[in-house]
């Protein structure tokens, strides 16, 4: 597998933020160990506080879980058009737009957390297929240059991005 950290020039320096954050050698088993471990958390919470914001205009605990959802099956897509070897370049997404148009507050914290573990699951049976020479083919996201592997990377990152922020901002 060459699922080792990827190297500056296979992303956006922006990512940076997020690949710094993942200690691990395996990325697969922090991806499902992580997804695990946010899911225990949400759990914890209570369906009471799924619409609670730390200010008037921030998000919702609910769509704080929707982002990364909604996140993490773009990167995943992402992920599997460039490991098919597909070169298209892909557009980018606005994150505000698509939490404002999802309909993460009118539903329920468990139903998001189920919907977490099944996309996480997904996401991890994706990555735990890939051939080794899939981890390192190049594709256009967002008018940059990606990598397979540096997207898996992103994915844990971001996870562990959001998961801090409703610990220090949410769950204080």
């Amino acid at each position: 597998m060459s699922a080792s950290r990827p190297l500056p020039d296979e992303y956006n320096p922006y990512y940076d933020r997020y690949i710094s954050l993942v200690d691990s050698a395996d990325i697969c088993a922090a991806i499902e160990q992580q997804g695990a471990g946010t899911a225990a958390l949400l759990k914890g919470i209570g369906e009471e506080r799924g619409a609670f914001r730390y200010a008037p205009d921030k998000w919702s605990i609910k769509q704080v879980l929707g982002h990364v959802i909604d996140s993490e099956r773009i990167f995943s897509y992402r992920a599997l058009r460039i490991a098919r070897g597909d070169r298209t370049p892909m557009e980018g997404f606005e994150q505000d737009d698509y939490v404002r148009n999802g309909p993460f507050d009118e539903g329920t914290l468990a139903g998001l957390i189920q919907e977490f573990e099944a996309v996480r699951r997904s996401t991890v049976l994706l990555f735990r297929q890939l051939q080794n020479d899939a981890w390192m083919r190049r594709g256009v996201a967002n008018q940059n240059e990606v990598t397979v592997r540096a997207l898996a990377w992103i994915i844990a990152g971001h996870e562990l991005h959001h998961r801090a922020i409703l610990r220090e901002r949410y769950l204080r």
